[in-house]
């Protein structure tokens, strides 16, 4: 279809200066403190996952278990129990619990791939998945200031039990954690942050 250009490109522009204005030019700190469905933060796209990304992840969870068979790992401990559920949390708190959780994720799921050659390849895909979601997570969480209260109650526990989980895991244990929250990670949690205030 081609644009009547006599008379019918001056509201296209006008549109897209007023659109451009509304995004782009907003103000970097205001971005960066957006809630998961405010404008410039773009979480809101991993509401849901294409079938192909999905179906990556599932051929990289499924020769993760395949290795972790032959590993005969024994843990006591699950690092995520079944009570870990984001809507526990303030919708405020959700973005940074995610970004924890997502982290240790990449974490683990690189060192797996750096001991073990046959995971490179499925993992690639999901590994640059995971990178693009958590850098899009992190434009819209806001920086916690290196003074003054810091976080408490359920989020302070949960974030506190991810970064001390390296120290007191087997790297075994870590992946085979991993590895089984992968998709309540992507469809239940990584929805939940993606959905904001909709999110009960």
């Amino acid at each position: 279809m081609k644009l009547d250009m006599t008379g019918g490109c001056t509201p296209v522009l006008v549109l897209m200066a007023t659109v451009l204005t509304v995004t782009a030019a907003v103000p970097v700190a205001r971005l960066r403190g957006a809630l998961p469905d405010a404008r410039g933060c773009h979480i809101a796209q991993f509401k849901s996952l294409s079938p192909q990304e999905l179906q990556a992840f599932k051929r990289a969870k499924d020769a993760l278990e395949e290795l972790l068979l032959l590993k005969d790992c024994r843990c006591r401990s699950r690092l995520f129990p079944r009570t870990w559920d984001l809507r526990q949390l303030q919708v405020r708190e959700r973005p940074m619990a995610l970004e924890a959780e997502l982290a240790l994720t990449l974490k683990v799921l690189e060192a797996a791939a750096d001991t073990d050659p046959a995971l490179v390849d499925v993992l690639d895909q999901p590994l640059h998945t995971l990178h693009h979601i958590l850098s899009q997570l992190r434009a819209c969480i806001q920086p916690q200031p290196t003074a003054g209260p810091r976080t408490r109650g359920r989020l302070h526990h949960w974030l506190h039990r991810l970064q001390e989980a390296p120290k007191k895991e087997s790297p075994g244990c870590l992946e085979a954690s991993v590895t089984f929250n992968l998709f309540r990670l992507l469809t239940r949690d990584l929805n939940c942050v993606a959905s904001g205030d909709l999110c009960v």
